[in-house]
């Protein structure tokens, strides 16, 4: 069959099939187009997803590492401070034990020489009598010095160890007239005088002590003597 153009009808109908088959190819290859970039794009999001969650993690991981490296440093340094502490206390306590040593020395020597213990200070009581200056000079060589008493309980003390003997005690005023003091240098300040004592002016330089008080008298008479030796500058240095 022919058309008005002289064209067959069958060709037409041919030329329609092929550009519709066409069209139907085009169509279909736009959609798998599609459809791929879709996939692609999809992809790539997940990718970008796993990306951001793992950058995340290591960020988290480096802070947690951050701050144990933190938190160990502060343990090493308290360590360190500790441990120099502990080094001091050694180097004190070393330091105390050799006071303490020469403490138990000197109470052992005491305890077996006839010395009497008495609130932080050992006691000697002579058996000899000497002057005064002897019987100090015989303190001093026992690493002591004359009894030197500074309290009401030491006078009583004194009085029962020695047995009611006149007894020297580290007491005189011949530096200048008057002024009593110690064998350390102290200024008497109040004592256990008898009533009128002393009276003995420029004559009666040193003290002596008897069972009841004290009295002055000259320093070249005989008596027995007490020595006194204090342990507490040897405990607490």
């Amino acid at each position: 069959m022919q058309g008005e153009d002289g064209k067959s009808t069958d060709s037409i109908y041919e030329n329609v099939d092929i550009i519709r088959t066409k069209l139907r190819r085009e169509t279909t290859d736009s959609n798998k187009t599609r459809l791929q970039s879709s996939e692609l794009t999809g992809r790539d999001s997940g990718k970008i997803r796993g990306y951001r969650a793992a950058t995340v993690c290591l960020l988290l991981l480096c802070v947690l590492l951050l701050t144990a490296v933190i938190v160990l440093l502060i343990k090493i340094t308290n360590l360190t401070e500790e441990r120099h502490q502990l080094l001091t206390n050694n180097t004190n306590l070393i330091q105390l034990n050799e006071p303490l040593e020469e403490l138990k020395n000197e109470l052992w020597n005491f305890t077996h020489n006839g010395w009497i213990y008495y609130k932080f200070s050992f006691y000697y009581v002579s058996t000899e009598m000497k002057n005064w200056t002897e019987s100090r000079i015989n303190c001093m060589e026992r690493g002591a010095d004359l009894l030197m008493i500074n309290s009401t309980e030491e006078q009583e003390f004194m009085k029962k160890i020695a047995c009611s003997s006149s007894v020297w005690i580290g007491l005189t005023d011949a530096d200048e007239e008057g002024i009593w003091k110690w064998v350390n240098g102290s200024t008497l300040t109040s004592g256990f005088w008898s009533v009128g004592q002393p009276n003995g002016r420029r004559i009666q330089n040193c003290g002596v002590s008897s069972s009841i008080s004290w009295a002055d008298t000259q320093c070249n008479y005989t008596y027995k003597w007490i020595c006194e030796k204090n342990i507490l500058p040897v405990v607490l240095p």
